[in-house]
């Protein structure tokens, strides 16, 4: 059982890249209206507004590095497991905590080279080379940002799991860095359909134990 202050530590890594992720979405929703209405004008109005497809990359680019961190919680990235499902439970721990130290290092040399870029940025005063002279500080600031909290995320993460390995709680360890199961994916993406099986199971079961009741004038 993780202490008080590793829970709460875990939660407010949840809670945060969840956030994150929320703003990445708000600038995705708003880059696709900007588009929608870019598109509308220059139709019917013969009318640009001029900017939206270079807006549009720089919100994807900064909603892309803020959900990074949330799908690393939620296990969501991508992981080739037809191998995985037949290891042993330790070795699967092993394979798990391998996958989380590759990962890191990965984004420690993407977040040195966003920083490197940035650093650069900053020096020079860099601008887009578009009509709207688009500061560059400003979203390359975010999109390291979003690099810089992954990496943190992905310590702790590597931290509490190999606590729990040495602790001896796979199914803890499982639960911060393993491949979900099938039933959990199913259990989030329709969080009511185990109880609705569940409830069908039981019911079926009631139906067939009234047809094996013995009726009235049955001789038993």
């Amino acid at each position: 059982r993780m202490s008080p202050p590793v829970s709460a530590l875990l939660a407010t890594l949840h809670t945060t890249s969840r956030v994150l992720t929320w703003i990445g979405g708000i600038l995705l929703i708003g880059s696709a209206l900007l588009v929608t209405v870019d598109v509308i004008t220059r139709k019917f109005l013969n009318v640009t507004l001029g900017g939206a497809d270079e807006l549009s990359g720089y919100a994807f680019c900064m909603a892309t590095a803020l959900a990074l961190s949330y799908a690393l919680v939620e296990r969501a990235h991508i992981r080739v497991d037809f191998l995985y499902r037949t290891f042993p439970t330790p070795l699967r721990r092993f394979a798990d905590l391998l996958g989380l130290v590759m990962l890191l290092g990965f984004a420690l040399i993407a977040t040195i080279m966003a920083w490197n870029l940035l650093a650069d940025t900053m020096k020079f005063g860099s601008r887009s080379i578009t009509p709207l002279r688009t500061p560059l500080v400003y979203p390359q600031a975010v999109w390291f940002a979003g690099w810089v909290f992954f990496c943190i995320t992905a310590f702790v993460l590597i931290v509490v799991t190999v606590l729990k390995i040495i602790g001896g709680d796979a199914v803890g360890a499982n639960t911060l860095a393993g491949i979900k199961s099938l039933d959990e994916q199913i259990d989030e993406e329709a969080p009511d359909a185990r109880g609705r099986r569940s409830v069908e199971a039981g019911q079926s079961r009631s139906d067939q134990l009234k047809q094996d009741q013995p009726r009235d004038g049955d001789t038993p």
